[in-house]
Formats: structure tokens, sequence, C-alpha cells
């Protein structure tokens, strides 16, 4: 097997076993946790799930949608006529 080099983490020394990460940081990265994600991630502080809309999560584009359409002023309720 050739030689592939070094991990290309700061401070790591580990033999590269896949894009150009090491057998640790290549599972973290698959996993989602390194700092250059695998995937594109939600915009959302500290959420590490994939996008799904708008830079959004699932999760985070539904709590948004659903505050916005808190927000919106109530219709006022119908009265019966000669009450």
């Amino acid at each position: 097997m050739a030689d592939k080099g070094t991990c290309k983490v700061n401070d790591c020394n580990h033999q590269v076993i896949a894009k150009g990460y090491c057998r640790k940081h290549f599972r973290l990265w698959k996993a989602g946790e390194m700092p250059k994600a695998r995937y594109k991630t939600c915009t959302e502080e500290k959420c590490r799930k994939p996008r799904f809309h708008g830079g959004l999560c699932q999760e985070h584009y539904n709590a948004a949608r659903g505050k916005k359409q808190e927000a919106a002023p109530a219709a006022p309720a119908a009265t019966p006529a000669g009450a």
C-alpha cells in the first residue's frame, strides 16, 4: 500500500485513510462533527442537521414558519346580528 501521508487536521499525525483524514477524523467528518461538514448544515447555531430549505433544517424551518403565522394579528370574531 502506498503511503498516503498524514491527516490534514492540525496536530494530527495519523495516517490518512480517506478524504485526507485519519480514521478518527474521517468518522467525525461523516457524522458532520468537523468544522467543514460533509453536507451543508443548518445555519442555526450549534445545529448540525442537514439543510432542508432556506438554509435551515426541517425542524428550524417549521419553527420559523410557525412563528411567522403566530405573529399575524388574529381576525376579530364575528358577532351575531342583533346581539
